[in-house]
């Protein structure tokens, strides 16, 4: 579908894109990765024509038709059902013109084609798109200028998925989206019938919805089969292997450089001190690959460990208009160490109960009570504009350290991540996870017994996320998140509560509970997860469970074939010098030995599924 051959970008002097060439498969689903700054967003405008190569070329299919979320919110009188069919101009071109034409052979052909591209059927498939995104019957119907920046950019994608182009480029989509509108586009994405190249850091996203990675690096572009998980461990045998046969290089060369330096003056030993000299010469050096250190999120301990519960709400109601809760009857409690995740479509009133929680907003009825002393830390993206542009790093920690020494204020920097001369950079010349890295120290500088979290990882790339993660584990106080980030939630919740219907409930399921409630359509607040149908009858059992034996016995076969691909290759990989004789064949039994392993990952999880259903089945 795409073809980039010998592709050099420059940026204000600095190379982005370095003499890279890749070609990318026809209808397949790609995952553009690389860490902030290498040059993602610079390659698609590239792609898109909005910005010239130095050298190099990029071929698309004559007739094939690209499409990308347009930079600009859409706004005006037209509704957003109106909006996204415009984005159609095909089909709106030939609707216009069947209003007035007059030749009867002209009318047939546009008939004709109005039915070859299913245009009758249009305004279903563009409001099945938009409800799949958050916007109901009657938000479709209202003009795009009612809505905030943020849901018209989400009009802005229904409008590019509803054209269904042939290359569907995508950068970061998930950064308008809630964790529902996340849910659906993995969905939809995964069944998308052309070519897709989306940039994300959501890693079960990339998991759930794409089949190769394009990896950007150094310059260089690289395309992996398989998905995000498959990449990541092929990555870092590949790694591995490198470094191990770069060090094997660098031991030969000091070894023969060694023979040069002693003998290379004596008449008897100076042929063979030329000789090894010549080979030093002529041998290539094997490129390892650079892994740059993602600086840690710190998140300070409570000075003061604060009782449990920490807060309690009985019967509180709350709202912006006097007489008008958003929400009712909430009876819920929070205890020192609990880490719940929010769940809930946008405009549910997710942000009014984390104003309520952490006192930006306060109860119109009820009673909300809160530990003595209690230090909440409060993070949301929105806030990023709160910091000041033509500050650096430096002014705005010093603000919180008026009287301090100044080499206590570069330490809090460098905690934060910004070690040395960065200290001293502009906000406004940050990166947006820079920003965002920067919002979260100041957040948590007083070491707060509540941290909650709205939508923290838009801006931060996948090792960013990791370390989030890994900062939250360590993190002794409550937690509450909202995140469209499935991983983050899995990876750091242990209570899941649902804001739905005015209220808010304790949801007694997981996500994978909530992904079929969320694709199936509305369900009521709290429900429970459908309870298992009533035990079938003997004979039926009875062939289930040979049934399942024998799926228990395939897949074990599997597995141990698996085990014996990956040894092989293992053995292959460990003879001396291997890489550097073969360093193609030995790179592609790397890739051949993830993919193995995700085959073995994904045999064992059948495995111990059949097992638990053979148990369950009694036999």
């Amino acid at each position: 579908m795409l073809q980039i051959n010998d592709l050099t970008v420059r940026v204000a002097g600095r190379v982005l894109i370095d003499n890279a060439s890749v070609m990318l498969p026809p209808d397949a689903r790609i995952g553009f990765l690389g860490r902030n700054g290498t040059g993602k967003s610079t390659l698609f405008k590239v792609i898109q024509g909005e910005l010239g190569a130095d050298s190099g070329t990029i071929k698309l299919p004559s007739r094939a038709r690209m499409g990308g979320v347009a930079q600009e919110a859409p706004g005006g009188p037209d509704s957003l059902l109106e909006f996204v069919l415009k984005a159609d101009k095909e089909r709106a071109a030939l609707l216009k013109e069947a209003e007035t034409a007059t030749d009867p052979q002209r009318i047939a052909e546009i008939q004709t084609r109005l039915v070859d591209i299913d245009a009758h059927s249009a305004p279903a498939r563009a409001a099945a798109i938009l409800a799949g995104l958050g916007f109901d019957t009657a938000a479709q119907a209202r003009p795009c200028s009612d809505f905030s920046g943020g849901w018209r950019m989400r009009v802005a994608l229904a409008a590019v998925l509803f054209t269904a182009p042939d290359l569907l480029l995508l950068d970061e989509p998930t950064n308008y989206l809630d964790l529902e509108g996340t849910l659906w586009l993995q969905d939809y994405l995964a069944r998308y019938p052309h070519s897709v190249l989306l940039i994300s850091h959501d890693r079960d996203l990339l998991d759930a919805s794409v089949e190769h990675i394009l990896h950007l690096d150094q310059g260089k572009l690289q395309l992996w089969k398989g998905s995000y998980t498959t990449f990541a461990k092929s990555r870092a045998i590949e790694i591995a292997v490198r470094e191990k046969a770069a060090k094997k290089q660098e031991d030969k060369r000091a070894h023969l450089q060694s023979f040069v330096d002693r003998f290379r003056a004596k008449a008897t030993k100076a042929r063979q001190a030329q000789s090894r000299l010549k080979m030093l010469e002529k041998m290539e050096t094997v490129t390892t690959i650079v892994e740059t250190d993602v600086p840690p999120f710190i998140i300070p301990e409570p000075q003061r460990k604060a009782s449990p519960p920490i807060i309690t709400l009985e019967g509180v109601s709350v709202g912006y208009q006097e007489g008008s809760p958003i929400l009712r009857r909430l009876d819920l409690r929070i205890d020192d160490d609990d880490r719940i995740g929010l769940l809930g479509a946008n405009g549910n009133g997710k942000s009014t109960f984390l104003k309520l929680i952490s006192d930006r907003l306060k109860p119109m009825a009820g009673r909300l009570v809160r530990a003595d002393k209690l230090k909440i830390a409060y993070f949301a993206q929105h806030q990023l504009d709160e910091l000041r542009p033509a500050e650096s790093v430096y002014q705005h920690l010093r603000r919180l350290m008026p009287d301090e020494p100044e080499a206590k204020v570069r330490a809090a920097c460098a905690r934060a991540g910004f070690s040395g001369e960065r200290s001293d950079t502009k906000v406004s010349s940050l990166s947006g996870g820079e920003k965002a890295r920067l919002l979260f120290a100041i957040a948590v500088f007083d070491g707060p017994n509540l941290l909650i979290l709205d939508e923290p990882t838009n801006h931060l790339d996948i090792d960013s996320r990791a370390a989030l993660v890994e900062a939250l584990n360590g993190y002794a106080g409550a937690v509450m998140i909202v995140s469209h980030d499935r991983h983050l939630l899995e990876a750091t919740v242990d209570r899941l509560w649902l804001v739905r219907d005015g209220t808010v409930k304790t949801f007694d399921g997981d996500l994978d509970d909530y992904r079929k409630i969320v694709l199936s359509g509305p369900a009521p607040a709290g429900d429970k997860p459908e309870k298992p149908a009533a035990a079938k009858p003997q004979a039926a059992a009875r062939g289930e469970a040979k049934a399942l034996a024998k799926r228990v016995a395939e897949v074990e076969a599997t597995m141990e074939k698996l085990r014996g691909d990956i040894d092989k290759i293992d053995r292959i990989l460990a003879q001396p010098g291997y890489f550097e004789a073969h360093p193609d064949s030995a790179a592609q039994a790397a890739k051949t030995r993830g993919l193995r392993e995700k085959q073995l990952a994904e045999a064992e999880e059948a495995w111990l599924e059949a097992s638990a259903a053979l148990e369950a089945a009694g036999g």
